[in-house]
């Protein structure tokens, strides 16, 4: 990037980048004895393709008219798209369980804020926990577990009480910091006695409990409200095509999810929750066929709000094609970890702004979930599953020492200028090696431009709405976010 830095600016401290979150949120800018005023200059933040600079805040830019390079993108805040809620990550056992047991209050709190704070810190404002377990917790466990060979049809022995250990806790917490953190939840399996394996690993969801597992549900979602969490979306079961060998899971092909949506789970929440959204597959890129497949069946459709995706095979472009087929429904981006398998900076930089901040967003992604909060120095504590995932942060148990991981800055890119609410507009994209998302806020309006180079060499370009534009260069591997005054605009 060739813009000057501000002097102190570069590799920031954690407590440079929270004051400057503060000034960027108030709407602060450098005094200025002679110059554009701030309603003429762009604001710049950047992370490099060698990490040097990591949401590093650059010397504004300028607006001029009609400057032109010969890589122009233009933004045209009439064109409007979805609305955005937000971005965020998950809540897991594991995460829940560190951020309670590894850190001290004061050092929890800390961290939580500088996550979660709108005002002052990434501002996420999405998080997923499990009910029950997933691989990222330290016991494989439902809400209603039994002997072998025994039954609970009627739920008496329901409890959620693991939740309440850390998860909840820890959940209210960073509520209690931002006021709009949306939470989804998601089974990773139903109780064992209710499935075909007996078991919470492998197996499916035996036809004659549809109705048990529908109420075990439906009592999570109470049970959570009553604990000052309320769900904000639910879905039926994560990963819903693969049987881990190791870890709680469930297959539920589509005919299986739209009979038990259909029949069981979205009727009685249309009666006890109807403010809870049921999202379907929860699952991977490479199959839309499976969500449309359950969008098709006219019972089923009534009570799926929309379709969440996972980013571990296929092309983010499947998102599109379930969103034209059903235009009425939502998209949500709802899973996906990096982890030692791309363990160079650059790499994973360019990969999820490209996939998960950039592509999910274009093709209809209304909010962006990442997987766990937080992991420790070896990738856990976990329980069989992913041995080699990396948190957004990643907590040492020893000393308590918290790593901002690259997927902390890929989330701040957006999360952290993009305010729920603001609408996606168009914006030129996969140009000479330069993708972009561009949205508008609410309120006062502001403009916000992500643009990633994934070209090996630096890209300089122009950018702007009509004839106001500004000139950036963004050096090989990079992403930078650009805000600045774009006034009200027509609904």
């Amino acid at each position: 990037m060739r813009h000057r830095r501000r002097s102190g600016v570069g590799l920031l401290t954690v407590a440079a980048a929270l004051s400057i979150a503060l000034m960027a949120v108030c709407g602060e800018r450098p005094a200025l004895a002679r110059g554009p005023s701030p309603s003429r200059l762009v604001e710049v933040w950047v992370t490099s393709g060698d990490g040097r600079e990591r949401l590093a805040r650059l010397d504004p830019i300028a607006i001029d008219k009609g400057a032109i390079e010969a890589l122009d993108i233009k933004v045209d805040p009439f064109r409007r798209y979805q609305a955005i809620e937000g971005f965020g990550a998950s809540f897991t056992d594991s995460s829940a369980w560190l951020l309670r047991n590894r850190l001290d209050s004061r050092q929890r709190s800390a961290l939580l804020r500088e996550l979660f704070d709108p005002r002052t810190g990434l501002g996420l404002g999405l998080t997923r926990i499990t009910i029950g377990a997933s691989d990222f917790s330290q016991s494989h466990y439902s809400y209603d577990d039994m002997p072998s060979g025994e039954v609970d049809p009627r739920l008496s022995r329901f409890s959620i009480a693991p939740a309440r250990v850390n998860v909840l806790p820890v959940v209210r917490e960073a509520m209690s910091i931002n006021g709009r953190l949306r939470v989804f939840a998601s089974p990773w399996s139903a109780p064992g006695w209710m499935k075909t394996s007996g078991s919470m690993i492998k197996g499916k969801l035996s036809p004659e409990h549809y109705d048990a597992f529908a109420r075990y549900l439906q009592r999570t979602v109470a049970e959570f409200g009553r604990e000052s969490v309320p769900i904000y979306a639910l879905s039926i079961q994560n990963e819903p095509d693969f049987q881990p060998e190791n870890y709680p899971g469930m297959h539920m092909d589509a005919s299986e999810r739209a009979a038990f949506v259909g029949k069981h789970l979205g009727p009685l929440l249309a009666r006890t929750n109807p403010g809870v959204r049921i999202l379907d597959w929860d699952h991977n890129w490479d199959q839309p066929q499976s969500p449309l497949a359950v969008l098709a069946d006219p019972v089923a459709r009534k009570y799926v709000a929309g379709t969440a995706w996972h980013c571990y095979a296929g092309s983010v472009g499947a998102q599109s094609q379930v969103h034209d087929a059903h235009p009425d429904k939502e998209t949500w981006f709802t899973e996906c970890a990096g982890g030692a398998w791309m363990p160079e900076w650059q790499k994973p930089l360019v990969w999820m702004t490209r996939n998960l901040i950039i592509g999910t967003v274009r093709n209809w992604a209304k909010g962006v979930i990442l997987w766990n909060i937080a992991l420790d120095e070896n990738d856990g504590p976990h329980l069989g599953g992913c041995g080699d995932c990396r948190g957004v942060v990643t907590i040492d148990q020893k000393t308590g020492t918290v790593t901002r991981n690259v997927e902390y800055y890929v989330l701040g890119h957006a999360s952290r200028f993009v305010r729920p609410g603001a609408r996606r507009i168009a914006s030129d994209s996969g140009v000479d090696g330069l993708e972009t998302v561009a949205f508008q806020n609410p309120g006062k309006g502001k403009i916000v431009l992500i643009v990633l180079n994934t070209a090996d060499h630096p890209r300089r370009f122009s950018a702007g709405v009509g004839a106001n534009r500004f000139s950036s260069t963004l050096s090989a591997g990079s992403v930078a976010t650009y805000i600045w005054s774009g006034g009200r605009t027509r609904k």
